[in-house]
């Protein structure tokens, strides 16, 4: 017995998909992001929108995961550990800078989805493998660099406009010397517990 397949339904193709939904919440940024503002720039309906994300913090939700799952994480063991945390803290404080809102959706797991924990934790793994460590140094390092570089970011670029753009070479200059500060004591440091102290 043979089943038949369903032949396609005519009309339009599907517009609403979790990419789309996701290209247009980081179009809108997440501080500015309505279902209304989304639908709008998906060319459907915010009702139609409801019957893919349930509400608006999973809208949020959604489009937060998607801009962590597509930041190019910096290659690893190409050079010493110091640099290699000083190129991923650069790389998080561009992420941070250039998607406002971000920063709370990195800092607190209760908002982490499972697909960015286990990208954490890959990484993590894969820090550990190419620079001999234990997987509860590389855990501790990368956490303790990505909090402080995360809420110093998001703290310095949380007004969004341009009024202080002269002060940026040297509140960049600032950062840069405050996460290798944080990077040269963490390294120094051997974690004695779970929580690093």
């Amino acid at each position: 017995m043979t089943t038949a397949t369903p032949a396609p339904r005519p009309g339009r193709p599907r517009t609403i998909t979790r990419e789309r939904i996701a290209d247009a919440g980081m179009a809108m940024g997440l501080p500015k992001l309505t279902f209304v503002g989304v639908a709008a720039l998906l060319g459907v309906s915010h009702m139609a929108l409801y019957k893919h994300v349930a509400n608006l913090a999973a809208l949020k939700l959604l489009v937060a995961e998607a801009i962590f799952t597509r930041w190019q994480l910096p290659d690893t063991g190409n050079d010493d550990l110091e640099h290699f945390l000083l190129r991923f803290s650069a790389s998080l404080r561009e992420l941070v800078k250039s998607h406002q809102g971000l920063a709370p959706y990195l800092i607190r797991r209760k908002v982490t989805t499972p697909a960015m924990l286990a990208r954490i934790a890959a990484h993590q793994a894969e820090v550990a493998r190419l620079y001999g460590m234990s997987m509860e140094r590389a855990r501790w390092l990368l956490s303790t660099v990505a909090f402080h570089c995360i809420a110093l970011a998001d703290t310095v670029y949380a007004a969004g406009d341009d009024a202080w753009e002269e002060e940026d070479a040297e509140i960049e200059a600032e950062f840069d010397l405050g996460m290798r500060a944080l990077i040269i004591g963490a390294l120094a440091m051997e974690p004695h517990s779970k929580g690093g102290t």
